[in-house]
């Protein structure tokens, strides 16, 4: 019970110092930072919060029943706009993958250097 009090005064946090900051940076992020520093830093132990969250990643896709009933009422927008999704879908993850391959050779050019 503990551990999933720290998951959620995280989330409590996060969601607070999002607010208070204007909200460009979700809460839910900002509380998966903290809980993530509490625990390299030893503030929470790994042992408090494990149960509680192998049950949240366990009812994980009860928590995408809301989206999905969201999608099947929205239906109609998303036909009229499929070429739209599907062509920015496409080029998004060519642009990822295209950055992602230069930076990494660019970081291993440098390392393949730094070791000579």
């Amino acid at each position: 019970m503990l551990g999933l009090f720290y998951i959620l005064l995280c989330w409590l946090v996060g969601t607070l110092l999002s607010r208070l900051t204007g909200g460009y940076v979700s809460g839910n992020i900002i509380g998966m930072i903290l809980l993530f520093a509490a625990l390299c830093l030893r503030w929470v132990k790994a042992e408090t919060v494990r149960p509680a969250a192998r049950f949240l990643l366990g009812s994980m896709a009860l928590f995408f029943v809301p989206y999905g009933v969201g999608l099947i009422e929205s239906y109609r927008v998303i036909l009229d706009n499929l070429w739209a999704i599907v062509v920015s879908g496409i080029v998004s993850t060519v642009a990822v993958l295209y950055v992602a391959g230069r930076t990494y050779q660019s970081l291993n050019r440098k390392q393949l250097h730094k070791d000579e």
